[in-house]
């Protein structure tokens, strides 16, 4: 097969055997032997592809339309492709390449990302061997990073023709790079879970710290600033649990200059539900980057988790915001997928009811996902939350918090949103008797009326 536009496309992975000319010099940190102890900790060397690494190759290929796509852990002598679409050997023993012919080595020695549009006049791959054995021209790669930092390999994507890298690809590739690390911190913890089980004397308090330290690294480390807008969110486990639950937030640029903001449960708990969450999170950053409308990008969602799990049995509820600013305050989308609609809190202390009852995620291929719009003026705010605040429970009478009661401190809260994720966070440890029984997440966003 040839391309119009330049060499013939080989299907070829594209680190290769040794050139002609001798080796590139390697960048010290391929070496450096603490890199090398976290690349043998993840036990992902030599070994066959498995679904949670090949899903995201697929969904980078998918989204970025090229031939192929990547996951890679580099050693010193070796590039090993641990995910690859475009390759059809399953043999580890085909699934790797000399490092020193590898594109991820500039990413390793950089210790940052590589993205480049033409190979061969790239001056920092222009003599690399690899372009001229397979065809390869334009490269994108991200690191993927133990969680001390360490770079163990890449997430890349690659092509057989010029390739002006947009925007909106480069945020996909820089999501993925992280969801593919966020599965082997997984896998990490994890093994730290089971080592902790087999120390009878400390496991129930290394399993609850361990579930604790695991559930808060599926949420974001820090929420972004954004223009015109309060942000403000409050995540508390439920009481007597010592397994990582479902729910979990999460806001982030999308395109056109827009937000998004989306609050979810994921069914079940445990490793499983973990999972899930971090896919629900990965594929909704990836979904922004290319899509503003809720509802596209909760199908996209629903896309991921039926192929993910093809037993039917993980699903997960969701309310998705898109914020864009304008002269006279933010406009909003709002979907939502089984989720509680949201609430709008107006400055004069009414409340809205924001979005259309949609159908849980990854039970049907196609869900009704309708989208609903709304202006925020000055000094209005918007509310998402997991149905662990409305269904706290009164341990006198095992009564409900219920979304009445919710609307009834809304519309009596401070009027930003710390003062509206406090009042709520408050009430519902107030009511519960300060032992909610399920986790509760709560996002908060305000529009700051102008100075006087």
């Amino acid at each position: 097969m040839t391309s119009p536009t330049g060499p013939p496309r080989r299907p070829v992975a594209p680190d290769t055997s040794p050139a002609d000319d001798g080796p590139p010099p390697l960048p010290a940190a391929v070496t450096d032997p603490a890199r090398l102890a976290a690349v043998r900790r993840t036990d992902l060397l030599d070994t066959g592809p498995e679904e949670p690494f090949d899903r995201l190759t697929r969904l980078a290929a998918t989204l970025l339309n090229t031939p192929y796509a990547f996951v890679t852990v580099v050693d010193a002598t070796r590039s090993f492709w641990k995910s690859c679409v475009g390759v059809d050997s399953t043999d580890p023993e085909k699934r790797q390449s000399p490092v020193e012919q590898s594109f991820c080595r500039y990413v390793v020695g950089a210790d940052a990302e590589l993205v480049v549009p033409d190979a061969r006049a790239d001056p920092r791959t222009h003599d690399n061997p690899s372009i001229g054995l397979t065809g390869v021209v334009a490269w994108a790669g991200f690191p993927v990073r133990s969680a001390d930092g360490h770079v163990l390999g890449t997430f890349c994507a690659v092509d057989t023709v010029r390739r002006d890298w947009t925007p909106q690809d480069i945020e996909v590739l820089r999501t993925l790079s992280h969801a593919a690390a966020g599965e082997i911190a997984l896998r990490d913890a994890l093994r730290d879970a089971q080592a902790a089980t087999e120390r009878a004397e400390h496991a129930a308090v290394q399993a609850s710290t361990l579930a604790l330290t695991l559930q808060e690294s599926l949420l974001p480390t820090r929420l972004p600033q954004i223009p015109g807008v309060q942000v403000a969110a409050r995540y508390r486990r439920g009481a007597g649990g010592d397994e990582v639950l479902g729910d979990f937030y999460d806001v982030f640029p999308s395109t056109g200059r827009t937000w998004g903001a989306v609050v979810g449960d994921v069914s079940g708990k445990g490793p499983k539900a973990a999972k899930t969450t971090a896919l629900a999170r990965y594929t909704l950053r990836a979904a922004a980057a290319r899509s503003s409308i809720p509802s596209h990008n909760l199908a996209t969602l629903n896309a991921a988790l039926r192929e993910w799990y093809t037993d039917d049995s993980q699903y997960l509820t969701a309310v998705y915001a898109t914020l864009r600013t304008n002269d006279t305050g933010v406009n909003v989308q709002v979907s939502c997928g089984g989720h509680d609609p949201a609430l709008v809190r107006r400055a004069d202390g009414t409340v809205e009811t924001l979005g259309r009852y949609g159908l849980i995620l990854g039970w049907l291929a196609e869900p009704p996902l309708r989208d609903q719009r709304v202006q925020l003026h000055p000094g209005d705010s918007l509310l998402l939350y997991t149905d662990g605040v409305t269904e706290a429970r009164r341990p006198a009478d095992r009564a409900m918090f219920g979304v009445d009661r919710l609307r009834r401190v809304l519309a009596g809260a401070v009027t930003s949103a710390d003062g509206l994720a406090d009042a709520v966070e408050a009430a519902v440890l107030d009511f519960s008797g300060h032992r909610p029984g399920d986790d509760t997440a709560i996002l908060a966003l305000h529009v700051p009326a102008p100075p006087a």
